[in-house]
């Protein structure tokens, strides 16, 4: 159940039009000044508890959101995650952990931002970067936000040292696509289409008519396949799901003519320290796909 409810958030999130780019921090008004160095930190975004683990100090945070606590959908290490404890974001949760900020996605349930206004208690919200160069902002931003610029700096130049590896030697162009359970696709112009493209793919969302993010039909799939196919089946199978769609007969027809390459979902729902892992998944998938069978 509760990883359902974390794969409808994730992509309720994903297809929220937002203008927002960066750590933005609400209201910044003189009685809610955010502290220089926050000493009690609360997280209620998995994306969120991502970065802060990477930027803060231990100590500063004193909780994550209960996403970071379920293997599935976690998007930062279980054995980091579960040293802190968890909340399901409501007021009166949040509240009994006596922060002194709190770090959240675009989206913040009204009492809770009521209530945490009411106490005066900052609040900064994190929107979902739509470009690598936004996610670097980001880093940059909340760094400062928590007093670490210098892990700040340090995260972003490992990000440039993964992108710079996971660059081709060649300007060839491999058919792939991102189709994840239910056939929900990232389109042209989203964070997932740049990562493909800097790793030598073309994103074949654009051919089957689809918007930035849209539901592809498993029989245009069929019909058109793409050379090679990112999937998350492989994660649910280890949690003993099954991908109705990527189970279907039709695929063992289609052995000679796609591969099928796991790409957990996490690394669609983040971006920040997400980036390494994913632009590392997608370079070596392409990498195997060259080597002579």
């Amino acid at each position: 159940m509760r990883y359902a409810a974390a794969l409808i958030a994730a992509i309720a999130a994903l297809l929220w039009p937002t203008a927002l780019v960066e750590a933005e921090v609400v209201m910044r008004r003189a009685k809610n000044k955010i502290p220089a160095h926050p000493k009690r930190i609360v997280s209620i975004n998995p994306c969120a508890d991502a970065l802060l683990l990477q930027l803060a100090d231990k100590g500063q945070i004193a909780s994550v959101s209960h996403y970071s606590h379920d293997p599935q959908a976690t998007s930062a290490p279980l054995r980091q995650t579960l040293r802190y404890p968890a909340t399901s974001g409501t007021a009166e949760e949040i509240l009994a952990m006596r922060p002194d900020l709190v770090v959240a996605g675009s989206h913040v349930a009204i009492p809770t931002a009521m209530a945490l206004e009411r106490l005066n208690i900052p609040l900064v919200k994190l929107a979902i970067p739509q470009s690598v160069a936004e996610s670097r902002q980001q880093i940059s931003e909340l760094s400062e936000i928590v007093g670490a610029p210098d892990r700040g700096r340090h995260l972003n130049k490992a990000i440039s040292a993964a992108f710079a590896k996971a660059k081709p030697a060649d300007d060839k162009l491999v058919p792939a696509l991102i189709w994840r359970s239910g056939g929900l696709v990232p389109g042209d112009g989203t964070l997932p289409d740049e990562l493909l493209r800097h790793t030598g793919f073309e994103n074949v969302s654009k051919s089957y008519g689809l918007k930035q993010w849209d539901i592809l039909p498993l029989e245009h799939l069929v019909a058109r396949p793409p050379q090679l196919l990112f999937s998350n089946g492989g994660q649910m199978e280890s949690s003993g799901h099954r991908d109705r769609m990527l189970s279907h007969p039709v695929f063992k027809r289609l052995s000679n003519r796609i591969t099928i390459a796991d790409y957990p979902a996490r690394l669609l729902h983040c971006a920040g320290p997400t980036l390494i892992e994913a632009v590392t998944t997608l370079s070596e998938a392409r990498r195997k796909l060259r080597k002579p069978s």
